[in-house]
C-alpha cells in the first residue's frame, strides 16, 4: 500500500470518527408551539439561536391552538417526553407547576433579568416563588377598529367604550352588500377560543362561572343577558359563518378590510397595522375593551409562554432556548429584522420604557389593557376562583370546551340561547359534582 493510500485511509477514518462524535454530541430540541404570527417569526429567527449554541438543533411542531393544547396536555401529564419545550398559557402554568410537571426556571442567569418581567405577567407564571414558564408575549384584549368606517358612520370611538356604544357602532358600520361587517368576534368552540372571549365579556355583564359554593351559574339572568347580547349583535353586524371563526380567521377578515371592529388579543395589533399583511394598516386605531357600567371591562390577561416539561431529557439545552427566545436581546433582534411594531409585546417593563417602542401606536393601549385586568378579582361579585377568561382549576378546559360547543351552536342557530344555557348548566353541574366540588 502506498503512503498516499495510507494517508487517505487515515483521513477517512478520522472523518467518520468526527462525524460520529459530532452526531453523538448534537442535541435536537423538539419545540411545540401555536401557529400565531409571533411564533412564526420566532421560527424564522432560529438561526440566531443555533449560531450562538453550536451543537443544538431545533425541530418545530406548529399546531392550531386547540390541537396544541390537547397534545401538550397529554404529553406533559404522562411525562411522555415528546417535546422539550412547549408553548403554554397562563391557565396551564400554575396548575402544571404545582403538580411537578414543569421544570423550574428560577436558575436562569442574572443577565436574563427576571425582575424586568411585568408583575402581572410574571405572577401568573409563578407558583410558591418558583417561575415555571417564561413569557414569550403577554396580552390583554382591546377594540381594534377602522377609523375611516367610524368617521363615515358619524361616530367617534371613546377611549373606554361601553358595550351599547359598540353595538350601535357595529350596526352603523355594517355594509353587507360591500362585504363589510361592523363587528368580528370569536365564535369557534374551544375553552381558549370562544369561551375566552365570552367569559371575559360575561364578567363585564356581572356574570360568573360559579358562586362561592362552586355551583354553576349559567341559569342566571346575567349569563342570559351576556349571551343574548353577543348573539344578537353578531346576527345584526357580524360576518357569515362566525361560529367557525377564531383568532386567526378574524385576523384575516380584519386584515382584508372586512371588519369594522374586532375585539380580541392586543397582540394582534402588530398584524393589523403591518402594511405587508394588512390592506387597512393605516386605518386602524385602538380602544379599551368595552364595559357595561358595572366596574369590569371585558378584557382578559394572558401570556403565551415557553415551558420545559419534566419529561425532557435535554433540560440544559431547553433552558438555553427558553432564555434566548424570551430575552431582551431577542426583542432587539426582532426590532432589527422586523421593526419595533413587530416585537413580541407585553412581557418586559424595559420595552415600554424604550423611546422607540413608545412611538408604536398601540403600545400604550396594550400596557393599559394588561394593567387593567385583575385575575385575582375577575368578576363583579365575589367568586372562589382566579382567572379572567378562565377558571384556574384543572377541570376547566374540558368543561369550557363543552360549554363552548353549546354557545357556538347557539351562534350558528342550530340551538336556542335558552337551550344552550340549560345544557351548559347541566353539563357543568355534572362535571363539578363528579370532580367533588359540589355534592
Amino acid at each position: 500500500m502506498t503512503f498516499k493510500s495510507l494517508m487517505l485511509g487515515a483521513c477517512s477514518v478520522l472523518a467518520i470518527a468526527g462525524v460520529a462524535t459530532g452526531s453523538a454530541a448534537a442535541e435536537t430540541l423538539t419545540i411545540a408551539t401555536v401557529n400565531n404570527g409571533d411564533m412564526i417569526r420566532m421560527q424564522k429567527l432560529t438561526d440566531d439561536f443555533t449560531a450562538k449554541n453550536p451543537g443544538i438543533e431545533v425541530e418545530w411542531v406548529t399546531l392550531e391552538e386547540n390541537v396544541l393544547r390537547q397534545k401538550v396536555t397529554t404529553d406533559v401529564a404522562t411525562k411522555g417526553g415528546q417535546y422539550d419545550v412547549m408553548t403554554i398559557g397562563t391557565y396551564e402554568v400554575p396548575i402544571w407547576g404545582s403538580k411537578g410537571w414543569l421544570v423550574s426556571l428560577n436558575d436562569l442567569p442574572a443577565s436574563y433579568d427576571v425582575d424586568d418581567i411585568l408583575p402581572a405577567i410574571r405572577g401568573g407564571l409563578t407558583v410558591d416563588g418558583e417561575l415555571y414558564a417564561a413569557p414569550f408575549y403577554g396580552e390583554s384584549s382591546m377594540v381594534m377598529y377602522r377609523k375611516d368606517l367610524m368617521e363615515k358612520a358619524g361616530l367617534e370611538m371613546p377611549e373606554a367604550p361601553s358595550w351599547s356604544f359598540v353595538r350601535d357602532a357595529a350596526k352603523a358600520m355594517t355594509d353587507k352588500d360591500a362585504g363589510v361587517y361592523g363587528i368580528c368576534l370569536r365564535g369557534k368552540a374551544g375553552w381558549g377560543e370562544n369561551m375566552a372571549f365570552l367569559t371575559a365579556t360575561a364578567n363585564s355583564f356581572g356574570a360568573k362561572w360559579f358562586d362561592m359554593d362552586w355551583k354553576p351559574q349559567f341559569d342566571s339572568a346575567e349569563w342570559k343577558e351576556a349571551l343574548t347580547f353577543y348573539i344578537e349583535m353578531m346576527n345584526e353586524s357580524g360576518p357569515p359563518g362566525a361560529s367557525s371563526n377564531g383568532f386567526n380567521e378574524n385576523l384575516s377578515l380584519t386584515q382584508t378590510g372586512k371588519c369594522g371592529m374586532w375585539i380580541d388579543a392586543t397582540v394582534a395589533a402588530s398584524f393589523v397595522t403591518n402594511p405587508k399583511d394588512s390592506t387597512v394598516a393605516d386605518k386602524m386605531d385602538f380602544a379599551l375593551a368595552p364595559d357595561n357600567g358595572l366596574g369590569k371591562r371585558g378584557n382578559w390577561l394572558w401570556a403565551w409562554s415557553l415551558a420545559i416539561p419534566a419529561g425532557t431529557k435535554q433540560e440544559g439545552a431547553a433552558k438555553k432556548f427558553v432564555e434566548w427566545a424570551t430575552s431582551k436581546e431577542y426583542l432587539a433582534l426582532v426590532a432589527e429584522n422586523e421593526g419595533w411594531a413587530n416585537v413580541p409585546p407585553g412581557t418586559r417593563a424595559s420595552l415600554y420604557e424604550n423611546p422607540e417602542y413608545a412611538k408604536v401606536p398601540f403600545a400604550k393601549m396594550t400596557l393599559d389593557s394588561i394593567n387593567s385586568a385583575d385575575p385575582q378579582n375577575p368578576t363583579v361579585d365575589e367568586v372562589p376562583y382566579v382567572g379572567v377568561q378562565f377558571v384556574a382549576i384543572p377541570e376547566f378546559q374540558g368543561i369550557a370546551t363543552a360549554v363552548g360547543q353549546q354557545f357556538s351552536a347557539a351562534l350558528a342557530g342550530t340551538t336556542s340561547i335558552d337551550d344552550a344555557l340549560a345544557n351548559a348548566q347541566r353539563l357543568t353541574t355534572r362535571a363539578m359534582t363528579k370532580a367533588g366540588y359540589i355534592k
